[in-house]
């Protein structure tokens, strides 16, 4: 079973729907398996989770 995992910030619950929603639907399309093939789970992750550039992703954004 194809599996998409998404990590990034707490969403409301109508945005994780519409989320679950059109990624099942893109990689549906994307490989011609049926859309009740995949499996989509979405993770939260804060920016002090998060290292881009080798750096915090928090302390990145105090620095903007």
């Amino acid at each position: 079973m194809p599996t998409i995992f998404f990590y990034g910030p707490e969403l409301d619950p109508d945005k994780k729907r519409t989320l679950i929603s059109e990624f099942t639907a893109a990689a549906s399309k994307a490989t011609g398996l049926s859309p009740s093939a995949f499996v989509v789970y979405l993770r939260t992750s804060t920016p002090e989770d998060v290292g881009v550039g080798g750096e915090l992703l928090a302390d990145r954004q105090k620095k903007q």
